[in-house]
């Protein structure tokens, strides 16, 4: 009996657990999940320094003329004293000179010679950068499960880590079976066909951080498919297409079970992707998804992500939705759920013209799809709907509905 798509999400968060960690470089955790939370040592501004080019003075010389007693740069070592009638010319990220009050902007001041004229009103600690006041020793830098972007390695480097402990990448294997199918770089029979579904999978898992094997090309045999199977389980997570629905006459389904695979879901109330199956041996997740290319990368962003997502360590593990509103007036057939592909532009998401499950050209001109529920019959345009980025990862640590009604 078929599953809902919820039951089979809360299955596979269920059997997916972070894999172990690693310590690496700085320089090499782009992408990278972290393992810890870690926690800052060091203030930043490391010491009160100086926002503007200017001059330091204390309040009491408002309005005041004073001779510029010397000059700060950044990076200047000196320890500096600022007495009441005197000023000393400071650089912008210079240490902030004992007594010092203020800064006063140059293009705030009249000078002439060595004598610097102020204004009559100057604010308590202007243009002061206060130690600590972006980062204070023991804030919490980043938390256990962040995905490291650029601006995090900022934040890394801003404290002097140079090492941090991450989640290993997940090694995900990748085999197709039948014998119509070759691969792109392989001459083509008149009744064969292109492998699209691998390169699909190995491209989107690379985009989320994995590690990908291709065993290759598995000819419709007991013993072929066992030998890639075999093969493929020193990965994390094993992704097929093709073999799995009903009357298949291949034997993908059958050599999983003779090789101990559990089966914890093996059909799934969705169109297209009915017969999705996803089970484990040993260790080793794996995921069976249709041999249609629509329908197989459809499904890989739904639970083939979801699993990577939980395998990589990310506390946003959850599929998440952009709320938008539908551009054109869009007819289906109620009673299951359906993937529908289409265009998000920022403002509003157009359907694609014409997809079914075994073509590939919809998923190409596609950025997105919505997850309609089986008691819509369609939407007029201004509908509200939920969309599911497909050239990008869109998730959140808190879960939620993934359907549009």
């Amino acid at each position: 009996m078929a599953i809902t798509v919820e039951e089979a999400l809360a299955t596979i968060y269920e059997a997916v657990t972070p894999l172990g960690s690693e310590i690496i470089p700085l320089e090499n955790a782009l992408g990278r999940v972290l393992a810890q939370s870690l926690v800052a040592s060091h203030p930043l501004p490391p010491y009160d320094n100086s926002a503007m080019d200017g001059y330091a003075v204390r309040l009491g010389d408002a309005g005041a003329t004073l001779c510029q007693r010397s000059i700060i740069f950044a990076g200047d070592k000196g320890e500096n004293a600022l007495e009441l009638g005197e000023t000393i010319r400071i650089m912008t990220g210079a240490k902030i000179p004992t007594g010092c009050e203020a800064i006063v902007p140059i293009e705030e001041v009249s000078i002439r010679d060595d004598y610097v004229t102020f204004p009559s009103t100057i604010r308590p600690a202007q243009h002061i950068r206060r130690q600590g006041e972006d980062i204070a020793i023991g804030t919490e830098l980043l938390s256990r499960g962040t995905m490291m972007h650029a601006h995090h390695l900022t934040l890394f480097a801003s404290q002097g880590v140079t090492h941090i402990r991450v989640f290993r990448s997940p090694r995900v294997a990748l085999f197709a079976s039948g014998n119509e199918l070759k691969m792109h770089f392989e001459p083509l029979q008149s009744h064969q066909l292109y492998n699209t579904n691998t390169p699909t999978f190995a491209s989107r898992a690379e985009e989320l951080g994995c590690e990908v094997i291709f065993t290759g090309t598995a000819e419709d045999t007991m013993a072929s498919i066992q030998d890639h199977i075999t093969n493929g389980l020193n990965a994390d997570f094993i992704i097929t297409s093709g073999g799995v629905s009903v009357g298949d006459a291949d034997y993908t389904k059958e050599a999983f079970t003779q090789l101990g695979m559990e089966t914890l879901f093996s059909s799934v109330a969705i169109k297209p992707g009915k017969p999705t199956t996803f089970g484990k041996i040993g260790n080793t997740l794996i995921l069976n998804l249709p041999g249609n290319p629509l329908a197989a990368a459809l499904c890989f962003e739904l639970f083939g992500q979801s699993a990577i997502l939980g395998l990589s360590g990310r506390k946003d593990k959850y599929l998440q939705t952009i709320t938008t509103q539908i551009a054109t007036p869009f007819k289906m057939k109620k009673g299951r759920r359906s993937l529908i592909p289409g265009w998000f532009d920022g403002e509003s998401f157009t359907p694609s013209e014409k997809f079914s499950p075994g073509m590939v050209l919809p998923l190409s001109r596609a950025n997105a799809f919505i997850m309609v529920d089986e008691s819509v019959e369609g939407f007029t345009q201004g509908d509200t709907v939920k969309i599911i980025p497909t050239r990008w990862c869109m998730s959140a640590a808190v879960q939620s509905s993934l359907i549009t009604y």
